[in-house]
This record gives structure tokens, C-alpha cells and sequence, in this order.
């Protein structure tokens, strides 16, 4: 009877610890996909959560609320961030009744949508005139969202390129003219337990210097450690590690040293410029998707992440890259094979 009462427990703990490392996976290591809409030629709603749903995609970024997308998230099990558009910031900085209508439009009418964040703004940049308006903002969304009991968190998207410095990473800094728009996200953000969104290119740290940022170190598939931070002895692979390490040890130096951080865009584009083709893209994203679970040097955790972009987006404008970094071409095809989660 001992030994079988002993069995029965071992199984019970067993199951148990399986539940919570399930758990665990799920709240942190997951990595979802981008859902962008800049093209005339993409599949409907539903035909986008239905292929989120066969390749096991989890968790979805989009950048404005679309009713016909949020519709055909309703009960779909994925998760979510959505996008408030830069062009909606001033109406919203100005008005919490403003604020209040766009919480309940499009968030509050759909109770079935797993909301995990809502980002205010997209890679707001020193002389935008949106900018001024971020953080109020953010924080009439975030009212507006506390005032209905709903618990999610409200955040801003930043570019990597907001830093002065990431070589070596231990003397991260940001650029002065960022620090206004920075300072008060941070604090912000540190205020309502918030994480910071991060989009993170390694495509173009080796796009303009190819030399110091050879291919295979923004691929993940350089042979051996590149380099090793003098100040710390951590080493270095890739250079996904080094930009964020730079951006953990910038952040420290303005207040946000306790923010988590999410990279909410990265990938790599199959056509259209230097080093863009089909087999880099395949490389990169595979790579990303193993690599984010282990964190970086400075910070080994679980990496939420978001692959940029679901779809080739044809009315991009820039240069011709800009239209290709879907993992799908519009016709549901996949571009090559990707394994998520």
C-alpha cells in the first residue's frame, strides 16, 4: 500500500510540474507573427486566423483595430497585440472620453479576444509631431482600460536605432535627442508594470555595414564567439545578442534596468535588396524562433517575439525590400517551411 501511495504521488508531482513548465512556456517562450495590411491582395480575416491556427502561431501583432480582424480573433484562442496608429495619438492625449470610446469600440465589445497588449504608437522619433503626445496617450488608454477591470498592459514601441552606441554592448547608450520621448516611457512603463516593445533588425545592422556585421552573424550561423565584451567577458555570436544586450545595458542608464522587453518586430525580407532572398529569410526566422528561447548573454530568459511580417505587403511604400518579409506569400502559400512553437 506504501509503494502504491508513493506511486500515486510521484504521478500527481509529475503531472503537476508538467502543468506549471507548460505554463511557464506559454506565458514567456512563444513566438507569434506580425499581421500586416498594407497590400490589396491579402487573404480575408478569417482565412488569416485560419492559417495563424494551422501553423501554430500564437500569438498575433497588428498595428491598427480592424472590426473584421478583431471579429475573426473572437474565441480564437490567439493572443494579441494591438496597435493604436500614430495618426490616433493627439485625439487620444487630449480626451478621456476620447479614450474611453476607443477602449470599449475596440476592446471592451470583444470580450472573446485574448488582448495581451495594447501598443500606443509605432517607432515614434525625435521631430515627429506625434510624439509629444505618447505618453498622455498611453496614459488615457491605460485609464480607460483600468477604469473597465480589464488587466492589460499598455506600451510604445521603440527602433533600435534610438541607441548612440551598442559596440561593445556594456556601453549601450541612447541618442540625446531620443531621451525626451524615452524618459517619460520609462517611467511610464515602470509605473504600471508594462513591458517595453523593441523592433530589433539584424537584417539591417549587416544592410549598412556589412563588414563589421557579416551575414552570418545576423543569421545566427557564425562559427564560434565574434567577439567578447572586455567589460564583462560575456561573448558574442550573433549580433541579435549584441543589439539587445546594448539596449538592456541603455535602458539601465535611464531608469529602465527592471523593464522586461519584448521584440515586437524582426525578420528578415526574401526580395528586394542586398542579402534578401528566400534561403536568408528561412535561416534567420528558424533560427530566431530556437535562439529567443534561451534570452542573450546579459539576460538568459525566455524572448516573446514577433516575426515580422505574416504577408508580402505590395503597397509598402520605400524601397522595393519593404514589400517582401511575409513568411506567406498573399495567396497562403508558404514562402518555406517554418516550425513555431
Amino acid at each position: 500500500m506504501a509503494k502504491s501511495t508513493l506511486t500515486v504521488n510521484m504521478a500527481s508531482l509529475l503531472l503537476i510540474f508538467g502543468m506549471l513548465m507548460a505554463t511557464i512556456y506559454t506565458t514567456g517562450a512563444l513566438t507569434g507573427a506580425c499581421y500586416g495590411r498594407i497590400g490589396n491582395n491579402l487573404p480575408s480575416p478569417s482565412q488569416v486566423v485560419s492559417l495563424y491556427k494551422q501553423n501554430n502561431i500564437k500569438r498575433m501583432r497588428v498595428y491598427d483595430p480592424r472590426h473584421d480582424v478583431l471579429d475573426a480573433l473572437s474565441g480564437s484562442g490567439i493572443e494579441l497585440i494591438l496597435g493604436v496608429p500614430n495618426s490616433d495619438l493627439q485625439k487620444l492625449a487630449s480626451s478621456q472620453s476620447e479614450a474611453d470610446s476607443w477602449v470599449q469600440s475596440n476592446v471592451k465589445n470583444y470580450g472573446s479576444v485574448k488582448f495581451r497588449y495594447i501598443c500606443v504608437g509605432n517607432e515614434l522619433q525625435p521631430g515627429m509631431t506625434e510624439s509629444q503626445y505618447l505618453v498622455p496617450a498611453m496614459k488615457t488608454i491605460q485609464n480607460s482600460i483600468n477604469g473597465a477591470g480589464l488587466g492589460i498592459k499598455v506600451s510604445s514601441a521603440i527602433r533600435t536605432d534610438s541607441l548612440a552606441n551598442s559596440y561593445p554592448p556594456s556601453d549601450g547608450y541612447f541618442k540625446n535627442d531620443y531621451l525626451p520621448i524615452l524618459n517619460p516611457l520609462i517611467d511610464f512603463l515602470n509605473s504600471n508594470g508594462s513591458p517595453l516593445l523593441v523592433n530589433l533588425y539584424t537584417y539591417f545592422s549587416h544592410k549598412y555595414d556589412p563588414t563589421n556585421v557579416p551575414l552570418d552573424y545576423s543569421l545566427f550561423t557564425y562559427n564560434g564567439v565574434r567577439f567578447t565584451d572586455p567589460a564583462n567577458s560575456l561573448q558574442y555570436t550573433n549580433v541579435f545578442d549584441a543589439t539587445l544586450d546594448a539596449m538592456y545595458v541603455a535602458l539601465a542608464k535611464i531608469n529602465g534596468g527592471s523593464l522586461n522587453v519584448v521584440i515586437s518586430e524582426s525578420g528578415w525580407p526574401t526580395a528586394g535588396g542586398s542579402d534578401a532572398s528566400v534561403e536568408n529569410a528561412k535561416t534567420y526566422n528558424n533560427n530566431l524562433i530556437q535562439h529567443v528561447k534561451n534570452g542573450s548573454p546579459r539576460k538568459r530568459i525566455n524572448l516573446e517575439t514577433y516575426i515580422f511580417d505574416m504577408f508580402d505587403e505590395n503597397q509598402k511604400d520605400g524601397d522595393e525590400y519593404e514589400k517582401h518579409w511575409g513568411l506567406f506569400s498573399p495567396n497562403q502559400q508558404a514562402k518555406y517551411q517554418t516550425t513555431f512553437n
